[in-house]
């Protein structure tokens, strides 16, 4: 059976477009699949430590892991596809959703050099964004994600390679004096993020 794992990593839980957008994702999948399993992670409600020197350890003797580095790779495993919303913090991801990258990249979920194959190869994952400005190709500041393409070489790590991006962009238009004037363009990304979360559990 298919199952869902949603992850949330913005600090706002009011008016987090990431939060706002990702959860149209999940609602309308769930309609969707009203059967299959759902598990759901807030990485800033319930912020997960920090991999230190001990974990690190772990890693090295088989005979005991970690038991929260057990449980994150489990839900991981357990899921068929990934929902991550990650808003842009400073260019790039959360550090809460870095921690949680951090507790998952463990040599059993790499995925073979040569074949670029590994047990998660098949899954879904996608990522809902929301940037204060616009990164998009073409646009002054494109140069400046490191967000995506950071996230992308993170799956390909693991083997991940279906991987779908759906960036709401300007959403610091409404708030920010000298964005005002993209409002307009503001409105119709969240738009279209909608839009496209709803075709992407379609098309799923």
């Amino acid at each position: 059976m298919t199952g869902l794992l949603h992850i949330d990593s913005s600090l706002r839980t009011e008016g987090s477009v990431s939060r706002e957008v990702s959860a149209a994702f999940a609602t309308a999948w769930r309609e969707a699949h009203p059967d299959a399993p759902y598990t759901y992670r807030d990485l800033a409600a319930e912020p997960l430590p920090h991999v230190d020197g001990e974990v690190v350890a772990a890693r090295a003797d088989t005979s005991g892991r970690h038991r929260l580095e057990q449980e994150l790779v489990g839900e991981l495993k357990a899921a068929e596809t990934v929902l991550i919303g990650a808003p842009m913090y400073n260019f790039s991801v959360p550090s809460g959703l870095k921690a949680w990258l951090d507790w998952i990249l463990v040599p059993e979920l790499f995925a073979n050099p040569e074949t670029g194959v590994g047990v998660l190869t098949g899954k879904r994952v996608v990522v809902v964004t929301a940037r204060g400005g616009s990164y998009a190709p073409g646009t002054p500041r494109a140069d400046n994600d490191f967000q995506a393409p950071y996230l992308r070489l993170i799956f390909d790590q693991l083997g991940l390679r279906d991987v779908e991006f759906v960036h709401t962009e300007l959403t610091l238009a409404h708030t920010v004096p000298h964005l005002a004037q993209f409002r307009a363009q503001a409105d119709a990304s969240r738009e279209e993020s909608h839009q496209a979360v709803r075709r992407l559990v379609v098309a799923g």
